[in-house]
Order: C-alpha cells, then structure tokens, then sequence
C-alpha cells in the first residue's frame, strides 16, 4: 500500500511529531504513550545518590520546602520545568504566576495527564496532592484559588522540579515545546515609577491584572550601581522606584499609571507619609514619546480632578539606568506581611 511504518520502540521524544504517510497522505502524529514511556522512575538506590537530601524529602517523602527560599518561586525565564526525578515534563512557565506565596505556582500542567491528583487528609487539613505520573514525584498541591479560567493554583515545590530554559529545549530533547513559546509568549512592555517606599509600591501594583513581574530598585539619579545607604545619603539623587512588566494584551501604561495615582499622594514633594527626602518623590520615568504623552494626559486629569486638595507635583521624566535593590527589598511585604507601608488605594 505504500505505507511507511514507524517502529515505536526507535521512538524518541526527540523526534516528535513524527510523519506517517499513509496513501500519500500526511498524518501528524505524536505519540504521547512512546514520549511517558521514557520516563521511569529509577532504582531506590539511584535515587538517593542522584537526589540531594530535599529533593529526595519533597519527592519521596511528601515533604514541603521553606517558603521564598528555593529556587524558582521568582524565576520569570522562558522555559518549562520537568520532574526532578524522571525528566518528565509537568509545567510552562506560559502558566505560571506569582501568588505570593513563596513557593512556584501554575494555573495548569503543560499537558493534560502529566499530573495525578489525590486526596491527602494529613497535617488534619482536607487538600489535593499532585504527583507526577511516570515517577509518582509528589510534586505538592492544587487549590481552588488561581486566577486562570479554571481557578486552580498548582503550588509546587522547587525541589520536585528541574527547569528548562527555551534555548535548551531541543538540546535536551524537549524540542516538542520551542513552538509552545513562539506561538504564545506574549509581549511585554515595562512601566518605571517612583511614588515613596517602594515596598508598598511593588506589594500594590503585583496585584494588577496583566503585571508579569515587579522589581524593587533605584532609578533617576548620577551614581552608578548605587546601594541602599547611598540612595538614603541623598547624594545619588536617585528615587526609591519600581520596575513593572506588563502584558500589553491585559492591560495598558495608561491603566497602570492611573492606579499609580491612587496609591499614593501625588501632592507632596519629596515626601510620602512619614518618609522624607528626595528618594520619596513622586516620579514618572517615561520610556518612549507615547509614554510621555500618556503621562502627561493622566497626570493633568488627575489634577484636574481635584480628588486632592493640593497640585500634582509628580515628575514626568526620561528614564534612564534602572538598578535592581537588594534581595532583601524585593518582595518585603510577601515576605514580611507586617511590614512597614504608607500605601493604600484610594477611590
């Protein structure tokens, strides 16, 4: 008949899709039983010399990592993870969200079937445990509290995972998956703002629909690589400020910035609550002309407004070098939940 038969025990997750031509036709075909059979759980003994003792306590034993303090909770690369164990693929990082818990969090597996979900009644509370299929991996829990359509929020455990950045997929024999991140990877634009504190600032506006990530740091001044006590010295003449991403699919520089004006008092200068000093001030550092333009828009019908009794006195300004804070400002409220902050909105 002339077709052309495929020997599945040849098979490899490398050559996925395969073709079959079938009475010159082509069908595409991947075959998903081939692609799991290839991960297998290994010997008891090979696992504890190829695991580190965490890996092995979360996958083996059930167990749960510190909160913040691992290794993907705030990874923001391209890539998918797989299971520590097998090499499995479980999630995208397409799917995955901050959720200010401290642990990585997904609003789906990469693929339907790849996870398991059962009843786990330890520690007295009533949860949904999720292993991974071929290497039975406990990888952590689903709740019923994501922000995806479905509502679920896979909290997983960085020791159960191993990551894989986009440019190493085909290396390492994912290549199945590059087309996943061209085809939906959005593009993402960035919004610079200084409007005092910057922990109340990043805690606030994370909290955005569309905003892909936050980062605390130092912009608007002359001194290269400034630190903490050189911003507080008031010699570098940089802003306490943060670094937003946001997909422009979801939401708008204009939405942001008029959230911006609600979090904070546009009105004083150098100065937010109890905070004061030049690296406090009310600041917008625009990125492009259109940016400006909206800038100066929302600014003037903000004051024009008269929500606030005085004038707006926020900068709009070129941006220039951003520099990312130190670790332990990034995320301080999520980390400490009682934390300084003179932020709120205001309506």
């Amino acid at each position: 008949m002339g077709d052309t038969v495929i020997n599945k025990l040849s098979f490899r997750k490398a050559w996925a899709p395969a073709l079959v031509l079938t009475s010159g036709v082509i069908s595409l075909f991947i075959f998903q039983s081939a692609l799991m059979a290839e991960y297998k759980k290994p010997a008891e003994a090979e696992l504890k010399s190829k695991l580190t003792a965490e890996q092995y306590q979360v996958t083996q034993a059930c167990g749960t990592e510190p909160p913040f303090r691992n290794a993907y909770w705030n990874n923001h690369a391209d890539g998918i993870y797989v299971d520590v164990v097998t090499g499995e693929p479980l999630f995208s990082s397409l799917d995955k969200f901050d959720s200010g818990t401290g642990w990585p969090s997904f609003t789906k597996p990469i693929e339907k079937g790849v996870v398991t979900e059962k009843v786990d009644t330890d520690h007295g509370m009533i949860r949904t445990e999720v292993k991974s299929k071929s290497g039975d991996s406990h990888l952590g829990h689903v709740f019923p509290d994501g922000p995806g359509p479905s509502g679920e929020r896979f909290c997983i455990n960085s020791a159960a995972l191993r990551f894989v950045p986009v440019a190493e997929l085909g290396a390492q024999g994912y290549g199945q998956f590059v087309g996943l991140f061209q085809k939906q990877a959005p593009t993402t634009e960035t919004a610079y703002l200084a409007g005092g504190c910057f922990w109340g600032m990043e805690e606030l506006l994370r909290k955005l629909p569309g905003v892909t990530n936050i980062i605390a740091g130092y912009t608007g001044g002359s001194v290269p690589n400034p630190t903490y006590e050189v911003v507080s010295s008031r010699t570098s003449g940089h802003a306490e400020a943060v670094q937003i991403d946001f997909d422009p699919t979801k939401t708008s520089y204009e939405a942001i910035l008029r959230f911006f004006f609600k979090i904070h008092d546009p009105t004083t200068v150098d100065q937010q609550g109890n905070d004061r000093g030049s690296e406090y001030r009310s600041a917008i550092f625009y990125r492009s002309e259109e940016q400006r333009k909206i800038a100066e828009q929302v600014k003037a019908e903000v004051d024009r407004s008269k929500k606030w009794p005085r004038g707006v006195v926020t900068e709009i300004t070129p941006a220039g070098e951003f520099y990312r804070a130190e670790e332990y400002h990034q995320d301080y409220l999520q980390k400490h939940p009682d934390g300084y902050t003179c932020h709120f909105i205001r309506e």
